[in-house]
């Protein structure tokens, strides 16, 4: 929520052998112990620390889309000071202001259709949630909200991303990756009361969506639908579900003095096993090692949370796929294509990248098929 994401390619690796009885996704090494955070390697000036400056410009028609915006936010802050855009698109507009001597940053939607309503609103609800019950890792405190006009003020949580982009161009600090994971994996294992949070994700409808679209084969549904038919009959009446962020990029884990600070909640909830872990292995394309003990990590309790990482893995990958051709597509038919959070703007970065991930895809393609085989 509080920087602009961007992606850049990552030179794609010699493909992986499994060998007989190692994990799957990494062969070479035994399964390895919960993730301990490391100490945050800190770089002058943190991002969430510095105090906002400057003027806004409410010239032209963009001035007149703040105007609407900064009086949306007044009308459930009054105290609220804008200082300057954080972060435009499309979608939303974040501004950084003041209520008093407390740094905020306010969400103010732009794009009120369904879709995008209903995620501005399911950030609010768990926004809600946090002040009736604290997650097991800092995240920013609520300020005010309306979420039938898609308006969010929080706190402005001190620290610097973990990373810049949501594809790392290199592998981000050891240290850095170890702390974002230990915050991942403490809030995985969290359990909050009862029907606070949904399930965001459907993943029958997913898959079967992926599968229409020409993503995912005929073979690569059917193994799918295996592994989630085995995870259900596994678990039972009580289900197998997890608490997790549901957007667990390291861009969105601000690293401070006092640890991580997760942000951007609007898709927390209940998921498979795994879900983060997915999304974290899928942008450290340029840290083996680091995939490396997020595979064994997920797949370290057994069979089911394996093959529920494994989905989860999929699911990630064919969407940053999805993603990505797209913006190749723009890249090509458009003169001057609109930037895209997230999306390197370069044709050729694209296309490096979605290389990469294509690789990558075919990796997690191999372990569900050969996950289907001990089922």
């Amino acid at each position: 929520m509080y920087t602009a994401s961007s992606s850049v390619s990552a030179p794609p690796r010699p493909p992986r052998v499994r060998q007989p009885g190692a994990p799957y996704l990494d062969p070479a090494r035994p399964a390895g112990a919960p993730f301990a955070a490391g100490r945050a390697r800190r770089a002058p000036g943190l991002v969430g620390s510095q105090q906002p400056s400057g003027r806004l410009d409410l010239s032209g028609a963009q001035g007149a889309q703040l105007r609407t915006a900064v009086s949306a936010v007044h009308r459930i802050c009054p105290e609220f000071h804008p200082a300057q855009v954080l972060r435009r698109s499309g979608r939303s507009v974040l501004l950084v202001g003041t209520t008093g001597r407390t740094a905020v940053v306010a969400k103010c939607l732009l794009d009120h259709s369904p879709v995008w309503a209903e995620h501005i609103r399911h950030e609010i609800a768990a926004y809600r949630s946090f002040v009736r019950q604290r997650p097991p890792v800092r995240a920013p405190r609520l300020v005010a909200a309306d979420p039938e006009q898609g308006v969010l003020v929080i706190e402005r949580m001190p620290g610097r991303p973990a990373a810049g982009r949501r594809h790392p161009v290199q592998a981000p600090a050891r240290g850095d990756v170890r702390a974002a994971l230990a915050a991942v994996c403490r809030l995985n294992a969290w359990q909050p009361a009862p029907h606070t949070f949904d399930a965001p994700l459907d993943y029958a409808a997913r898959l079967n969506r992926y599968h229409e679209l020409g993503l995912l084969t005929d073979r690569d549904l059917g193994d799918l639908q295996k592994l989630l038919h085995g995870i259900a009959t596994s678990a039972g009446r009580g289900g197998l579900a997890q608490f997790n962020h549901g957007d667990a990029l390291l861009t969105n884990v601000l690293l401070s003095p006092a640890g991580p600070v997760l942000v951007d909640w609007d898709q927390a909830g209940w998921y498979l096993p795994g879900y983060d872990l997915a999304t974290l292995w899928s942008v450290l394309g340029d840290a083996p090692d680091v995939r490396r003990q997020i595979a064994q990590f997920a797949q370290s309790t057994g069979p089911a949370a394996r093959d529920a990482f494994l989905i989860n893995l999929m699911l990630v990958l064919t969407r940053e796929i999805r993603t990505y051709e797209s913006a190749v597509q723009r890249t090509m038919h458009e003169t001057a294509p609109a930037a895209v959070p997230g999306v390197p703007s370069s044709g050729e970065e694209q296309r490096l990248l979605l290389r990469r991930l294509h690789d990558d895809c075919a990796t997690a393609r191999n372990a569900v098929r050969a996950a289907v085989g001990t089922r």
